[in-house]
């Protein structure tokens, strides 16, 4: 099949299959044949529903050839992270422990998802839990980055980010607690946005815990519009949705004239060369399409990182906790130490973070009162090895020693202050071949500003998938 049909963006598909000039029959075949081609070494899905895929896709075509209504995302073949259910599948969010583990209900997002017409091709790899920043675990292995297999897809989407970058699927699901979305969208070279807290629905107790978001991962930002349409708005299981939805436009408009924050570090995080460069020729695209860019400080000091990773490790970890008594002997090394954190944490700890997490909010408020949107890198460094494990292994940036679970990803102050969008694009290349990328944060719930520019910035660059020369040589 066509290296072209694979990289077709899931809009230009579903205009091709309104227009019969492709079949979601013919789509799906090549993303069948795809997956098989890149299974090794990049190893992106886990469980497979090919047989399945080919079948529903079967049906699109049936229903575009009569020429009636189509749903939204109508024969899109769509890879779906695996942790989020699906009623009568295999679910193991990377885990010895789930591995067994059947569905009987369908998440929110997924409901949207194949109401849409969408079609589960895949489930995407986790690591076990999504508890980590890279992507390999002992019931699935290590996922590899298609620009770089030697280095990481980051984590915890990573399966998703590989799966898109490496032309599996056009349209992914991603999770981000602390920056699972946005580290794969930056290490993978595709775009992947965090929407603001309720904007989306999750699965029960996290829809609770601010710090938690689903959203989309494309490879283009209309496509990652596209998906979020789809999957975003109130739900009568979901509390915390927010009320009305929210309908991102498909199509761009100019940015001329907007201000610019931007953050080189967020005051906090060591940076690489190679990610600054490409961050600061970013900038000048935004420069060159009329908008002011200012350095702006974010008067944050290392007590901001500490909080975040107090909360994480007060919720998060202390779900996780709950299986160490019976299930230590099949966790991930990153798991067991995420769990006794949770276990050593206490009460008074957590209302420590949340004093640190409620007061950082005051300086970045300032910041987005008098500036459109911030930009600041994605990630530290371009990315880990694909084995990295952060309870043995260390990183430095510039020479010094940042904390390995997610001291190298400027990601994680954004789901402390969780009500702000952020799209995470690509920024260019490191030496290496691993993409490098940028985030652009909105002010509080303003989603469309943050696809504005990323689809003015997009559209000034051409795109990033357009041609054999601009993607991996799998």
């Amino acid at each position: 099949m066509s290296d072209d049909l694979c990289y077709l963006p899931a809009h230009e598909a579903l205009a091709r299959f309104r227009a019969r000039t492709l079949s979601p029959v013919e789509l799906m075949q090549a993303a069948i044949a795809r997956a098989e081609a890149v299974k090794d070494p990049i190893n992106a899905l886990t469980h497979t529903h090919f047989d399945e895929a080919l079948d529903l896709a079967r049906k699109a075509e049936a229903k575009y050839a009569k020429g009636g209504r189509v749903r939204a995302l109508e024969g899109l073949p769509i890879g779906i992270k695996d942790e989020n259910l699906i009623a009568g599948k295999p679910t193991s969010s990377g885990s010895l422990i789930m591995k067994d583990f059947v569905a009987e209900t369908t998440s929110v997002n997924n409901q949207r998802i194949l109401g849409a017409g969408g079609i589960v091709l895949a489930r995407t790899a986790t690591p076990e839990f999504s508890a980590a920043g890279v992507c390999w675990s002992r019931l699935w292995g290590v996922t590899r980055n298609p620009w770089n297999p030697a280095m990481t897809t980051g984590g915890s989407s990573g399966g998703s980010g590989a799966a898109l970058a490496a032309g599996i699927v056009p349209l992914a699901m991603g999770s981000d607690i602390g920056g699972s979305i946005r580290i794969p969208a930056s290490a993978c070279g595709v775009v992947g946005y965090k929407p603001p807290y309720g904007r989306n629905t999750d699965d029960p107790p996290f829809n609770l815990d601010f710090f938690c978001h689903t959203g989309p991962l494309a490879r283009t930002v209309k496509d990652a519009a596209l998906l979020q349409n789809v999957v975003s708005g109130p739900h009568p299981s979901d509390i915390a949705t927010l009320r009305p939805k929210l309908t991102l436009p498909l199509t761009g408009k100019s940015i001329k004239g907007w201000k610019i924050a931007y953050s080189p570090d967020l005051g906090i995080f060591e940076v690489d060369p190679e990610v600054r460069r490409n961050t600061e020729a970013a900038l000048d695209v935004f420069r060159d399409l009329g908008a002011t860019v200012t350095e702006v400080k974010t008067g944050w000091g290392p007590e901001i990182f500490q909080a975040c990773m107090a909360y994480l490790a007060h919720i998060f970890g202390g779900y996780i906790s709950g299986m160490l008594d019976e299930h230590a002997d099949k966790m991930t090394t990153y798991v067991r130490h995420f769990a006794e954190m949770g276990r050593s944490s206490t009460s008074r700890d957590y209302v420590q973070a949340l004093e640190v997490i409620a007061g950082a909010y005051a300086p970045i408020g300032a910041i987005m009162e008098d500036h459109d949107i911030l930009i600041c890198p994605t990630l530290g460094l371009p990315a880990p090895t694909a084995d990295f494990d952060s309870t043995r292994h260390e990183i430095r940036i510039n020479g010094k020693v940042v904390d390995p679970f997610l001291g190298w990803a400027l990601t994680v102050p954004f789901n402390m202050l969780s009500r702000l969008p952020v799209l995470a694009v690509p920024s260019g290349h490191a030496s290496n071949g691993v993409p490098t990328g940028i985030q652009i944060v909105g002010r509080s719930y303003c989603d469309r500003d943050v696809f504005q520019a990323g689809m003015a910035y997009e559209t000034a660059l051409g795109g990033w998938y357009g041609s054999t020369a601009t993607r991996p040589r799998l």
